[in-house]
This record gives structure tokens, sequence and C-alpha cells, in this order.
């Protein structure tokens, strides 16, 4: 039943989610920073890409291979993809490990200090989303 009530949901025009693996309205209604998102995707204290993805990052050294490399993003993804991926990317695979940087419902186990927060901000995502996009190789 929830399943068939998210996908109506989806269909519903304004609610941001009108394609099923795409999320193709900004969250602030504004283009990132890439600059900012490179910054973000760098940090091993903020979103901690680097823990399970590489990217083309040469002065972070020791990144992730457990997920899919960051190099050529902008390439195999449009930015609404990319913004999903990085919101919610449970709604695309239920069995990721990756958080959902951008979501505070049906949560379980959360940190204290995140606890009514999202992991990143909708404009650290908008960034984030405008860095990857510039990954075209």
């Amino acid at each position: 039943m929830r399943r068939i009530l998210v996908a109506l949901l989806l269909l519903l025009p304004g609610v941001g989610w009108a394609q099923p693996d795409s999320m193709p309205q900004s969250l602030t209604g504004q283009p990132g920073d890439p600059a900012r998102g490179r910054a973000i995707v760098a940090n091993r204290t903020i979103g901690l890409c680097l823990l399970c993805h590489s990217a083309p990052i040469p002065e972070e050294r020791f990144q992730g291979n457990l997920a899919p490399t960051l190099a050529g993003a902008g390439l195999r993804s449009t930015p609404g993809q990319l913004r999903l991926r990085l919101a919610d990317a449970a709604r695309l695979n239920p069995d990721t490990i990756m958080p959902p940087y951008y979501r505070m419902d049906g949560l379980t186990r959360v940190a204290r200090n995140f606890q009514g927060k999202t992991i990143l901000t909708a404009e650290q995502i908008e960034d984030v989303v405008a860095y990857l996009s510039t990954l075209k190789e």
C-alpha cells in the first residue's frame, strides 16, 4: 500500500518527484556552487563521501571503493538523478547503504545531534550536485 501511495505522489504536479529516478527541481531554487560542492565531497567530516566513493580529488588519499566512483558522475547522471541519490538513495534502492542526506522521516537509530535535522542542508545538496555535474570524465 505504501508503495502505491508513493508512486501516486510521484505523479502529482509540483511535488518535485515527477520522475521516479529523478528529483528535477532544485531544493533551493538556485544552482549550487561546484567549488563548495567539491569541498563538501572532499571533507571527511561533513558528508564522508570519500569513505565509500573515490573521486577525482588527487590530494585526498585513501578513497573508498565500496561504491561507484564519482568520476564521470555528470556524464552518467542528470542533475535531477544526482539530487535524488543524494537526498534519499533508498527511493531507488531500498537496500542501499548510502545514507539519506536530505531526509528526516522514517529513520531509526539516528544520532542525537542529527535528530530533527538532515545530514546536509538544501544548499549543500545543490553544491554537491553542481560539483558532480561537472565530472564528465
